[in-house]
Order: C-alpha cells, then structure tokens, then sequence
C-alpha cells in the first residue's frame, strides 16, 4: 500500500463512501460498528494517518474559486474581494485560481467543474442543477473539498456552505415591505373612509430573473412565506423571469406598471437578484420613487448611491469578505485533517438604510 493516503484511498480500499470515513475519522456519530471495523481495518493496513484531500503538490494548497459567468455586480464583487485577497492567501499557503462557468448550461457548468481534479479544494457559486451535483460529488471522490459560497447545492456531497440564510434574507425584505404596506394601506384606507377616493396600497411586487441559484429561489420563498404569516391582507404579485440588465428591468417594470396594475395599489417591490438600477430608474421616471419602496441585495457602489439618493429604501447585504476568506480557511483546514474544520459561524444578514450607510 502506498505511504501516505487521502480520504478518497481508505474508501475505496474500506468499500464506502468518503463521508463515511470522514465521520470515522473525526470521531463523529452516524456510522455502524462494522463499517467503523472495516474503516480502521484499512487505515492500519496503510500504516500511517490518513492525508485529507489530494496530496500538496507543491509549497501551497491549490484552491479554485468557481463564479457564475453571467453579468452581475454581485458576482463581480466577489471576483474583486477574491484577487483583493490574494496577499492574505499567500501568507495561508494558499495559490488561488478564479473560474467562471455559465449557470444558464448546468452541463457546461458542470464539465467545468469536473476538471479540476488538480485542486485540493474548490469554493463554487453553482447553479442547484442534477449535473452540477454529480460534478461535485466526482470531486469529492476524488478526493478534492468543496465548500459551496453563497448560493448551496443541496444534496450534494459538498462539504459545507458559506454564506447567509437567504430564506431568512427574503422573509426580511418580507417583513420590511409588509409594515410599509400595511401603515400605507391603513392611511389610505382612513382616506377613503373619508371620501377621499384613494385606493390602498395593499400589492407588494416580487422580481426575480430565470434562476437555478438556490439563494434566489430560497428569497423568493422566504418573502412569500412571511406575508403568508404576518401581512395575509396584503397581495404579492412576481414578475418572473425579469431581464437581468438594468435597461431590460426598466422597460419590464414600466411596461406591467403601465399595463398590469395601478401603481397607486403598489407599496413596494422586492428584487432578489440583479437589476436593481434598472428598477430605481423605472420608478423615478414615473415620480414613483417616493410612493413605492424598493428593496434590494448586495452593496455595489451603485446600490451605495441609490441608498443615499433614496432610489433605494433598503440593501440587504452580508460580509463578502468574511464568506471568501471563510470558505478558503475551511478548504485549508480539511486539508490539513483540523478538528472541528467545518465549525463555521455564519454572516448575518445586514440591513442597509441611508441613515446607516458607512
């Protein structure tokens, strides 16, 4: 048998899988006595402890991040935060290499994905799709880590996730736009109670593009959620599949606000993905601005200025710099068999104003 042995060797010569000897080897509940025997069996036979991952081909780890393709200030900011680190990874002994992959094709995705077998670990924002699973557990058979940042793949045998709770992120744009809804909806009514022919604004719109990201689908479902359960008297509209690019946005939006609905009936809108220029100057060239509240996600430098101008109500944001270097400690820490490796404490989810903007 060879000298030294990554998980991937035990399970193949143990005959089970590579979180089975994961959780032997960690002392973790969950594994049966013989299956425990025969794990132990293997690693005695290979005569010293095993090594987590691929072997260190060189002086440092080789670590890929793994980005969607698509146009999105998002995903550009978590480039930019990723080269911005490269002096910490290096004091980490840690090469980074920065891919992106198209979302819109799981298949090219997941070939993507499935080449780099010469890393010991990835951190990927992948699309929740059946062939980016299998390419990910192809990985971790191989023997290669995979952390999933900001947007999980369930199901997967990824090893951990990074990154807020989105449902909890959309049940608080949810939470926010119903008490604006439900105060304006009020004060309206009493208007009309009075005679003052004004209807209220009891319709809160949820925007979304064609999304395989599993922390878009998670927002959308923790906004509807929560006016199910705390705003039943107010009415959610989705405007699916809206343009990604901000020109794209503003038609949609103003096209449905001229045709689809009286805006006078809409409190705010939630955006859970990209867009949210697009949305702002659709509002403010229909005077809306002031009259209906709009949410968004992640603080660009354009979200930063719409906060200030008031085209934005709220940005709910999370640490981007936390979840990169996070999920770049967790790779190093598995591959170097850490105890309590994949204890990560996770970044909440901020909520942005103009009255709290740094």
């Amino acid at each position: 048998m060879p000298s030294t042995a990554t998980i991937a060797d035990i399970a193949r010569h143990a005959g089970v899988g590579t979180a089975t000897v994961d959780r032997v080897l960690n002392r973790r509940p969950g594994v049966n006595v013989e299956m425990v025997q025969r794990v132990l069996q293997v690693v005695a036979a290979f005569g010293v402890p095993p090594l987590r991952g691929r072997p260190r081909m060189g002086k440092n780890f080789r670590f890929a991040f793994v980005l969607p393709t698509e146009v999105s200030p998002f995903v550009d900011l978590v480039e930019r935060q990723i080269a911005q680190s490269a002096g910490d990874f290096r004091h980490q002994h840690i090469t980074e290499l920065t891919y992106r992959f198209p979302t819109g094709d799981g298949v090219k995705f997941a070939a993507g994905l499935a080449k780099l077998t010469d890393c010991q670990g990835v951190v990927v924002m992948a699309p929740d799709l059946p062939p980016v699973k299998l390419a990910i557990n192809q990985l971790v058979r191989a023997g290669v880590h995979v952390v999933t940042l900001f947007s999980d793949v369930a199901g997967s045998m990824r090893e951990t996730h990074v990154g807020a709770d989105s449902r909890a992120a959309g049940r608080t744009a949810g939470l926010l736009l119903s008490k604006m809804g439900t105060s304006m909806g009020t004060s309206l009514s009493n208007s009309l109670s009075n005679g003052a022919g004004l209807n209220p604004r009891d319709t809160l719109l949820l925007t979304s593009q064609a999304t395989r990201l599993s922390a878009e689908i998670e927002r959308r479902i923790g906004f509807a959620q929560v006016l199910e359960e705390r705003a039943p008297q107010l009415r959610m509209l989705r405007l699916p599949d809206m343009p990604s690019d901000d020109a794209g946005a503003a038609r949609a939006l103003t096209r449905f606000l001229k045709k689809e609905i009286d805006p006078a009936r809409v409190a705010g809108i939630y955006n859970v993905g990209a867009g949210s220029v697009g949305l702002a100057r659709a509002l403010e060239r229909a005077e809306l601005t002031q009259q209906i509240a709009l949410v968004a996600h992640d603080l660009s430098d354009a979200h930063r200025a719409l906060l200030s101008s008031g085209g934005l109500a709220y940005v709910l944001t999370q640490d981007i710099h936390y979840c990169v270097n996070a999920a770049a400690r967790v790779l190093r820490a598995l591959c170097e068999n850490v105890r309590g490796a994949l204890n990560v404490v996770q970044p909440r989810v901020e909520i942005l104003t103009a009255e709290n903007l740094h």
